[in-house]
């Protein structure tokens, strides 16, 4: 069996995105920061790109893609926005939401990157990198998280090596992420708005509990290797404590329990935690509405049992 090819890391510059565009209008997925976390991004209107996304990430077939564009004009040629849909749009993008919508007839989309449903997710994404990237291949870009399925997300290109090398040909490194959290996610559909995944965007949504019709909603998910414990107030000697407000821990995700600097370091810290020798990882409580209990989400499906 031949070996892997070595993933390379590109600072980011013009030469790394016209390199990462000259691969993907060639077929190929790169990691490109965003400004929740590293995706993985490949030519969303290319069936074969998007099958090596899901053979990189190991992704299971059933779970759709959100699809980035560069503005609302370019996600409303894909997907039918409702008065609703379009306020959202208008307020949060670019940014750290994601509506899901009807698909329209005739968008030239893989059927892989919506696992086969009537809807597509769309995102308008902030950060210069993946927003230079959409400008050099003048095409709508499929990128879920970089990542392993199932693992934890990456906001460093560090973290996209240790799951990904040599998966993928390239990775843009643009530092550390600045929001830390995968996008919220809202179907505006029907005539109504349901939330399908908490994150930054605090948006008034009725819940939804249905199948899964989005990124994010399968129980076990963004896990490390290691067995999780939530709501720890200290930690047990087997483990390393990840702490939070006056739970110090080895290391705190906020020592003055700030939700905003708890997301932004809540996947670095996973790995840091997974990677330590200590063969458990426990996590301290994190209380409060909006941005905690997106973080809580994100834990609860971390610790959940693997399938």
């Amino acid at each position: 069996m031949a070996t892997p090819t070595p993933t390379r890391v590109i600072p980011f510059s013009n030469d790394a995105i016209a390199e990462a565009a000259r691969l993907i209008l060639a077929g190929e997925p790169v990691a490109v920061p965003t400004e929740t976390v590293y995706g993985l991004a490949a030519d969303a209107t290319n069936a074969e790109a998007v099958a090596r996304i899901y053979g990189a990430k190991g992704r299971p077939s059933f779970n759709p893609l959100i699809v980035h564009v560069p503005d609302l004009a370019a996600a409303a040629a894909m997907g039918d926005f409702d008065d609703q849909a379009r306020e959202l749009a208008s307020l949060h993008w670019p940014g750290p939401l994601t509506l899901v919508v009807p698909i329209r007839n005739g968008a030239r989309i893989a059927s892989l990157v919506t696992a086969g449903l009537p809807t597509i997710a769309l995102r308008v994404p902030a950060h210069p990198a993946m927003q230079s990237l959409l400008k050099a291949v003048g095409r709508p870009l499929a990128a879920p998280s970089a990542n392993a399925s199932g693992r934890i997300s990456p906001t460093r290109a560090s973290h996209v090596l240790a799951s990904l090398n040599g998966r993928i040909p390239l990775i843009i490194d643009g530092g550390a992420t600045e929001r830390g959290i995968e996008s919220t996610i809202i179907a505006a559909l029907g005539g109504k708005l349901r939330l399908l995944r908490r994150g930054p965007v605090e948006v008034q949504a009725e819940e939804s509990s249905t199948g899964i019709e989005a990124p994010g909603m399968m129980a076990s998910h963004y896990a490390p290797a290691k067995s999780l414990r939530l709501d720890a107030l200290e930690a047990a000697a087997d483990e390393f404590l990840i702490g939070f407000g006056p739970v110090a821990g080895d290391l705190s995700l906020s020592s003055r329990g700030d939700v905003v600097e708890a997301a932004a370091h809540l996947f670095d810290l996973l790995h840091r935690a997974d990677a330590s020798p200590r063969p458990r990882i426990a996590i301290a409580p994190i209380g409060g509405d909006g941005l905690a209990a997106a973080i809580r989400d994100r834990l609860k499906r971390a610790a959940a049992p693997r399938p």
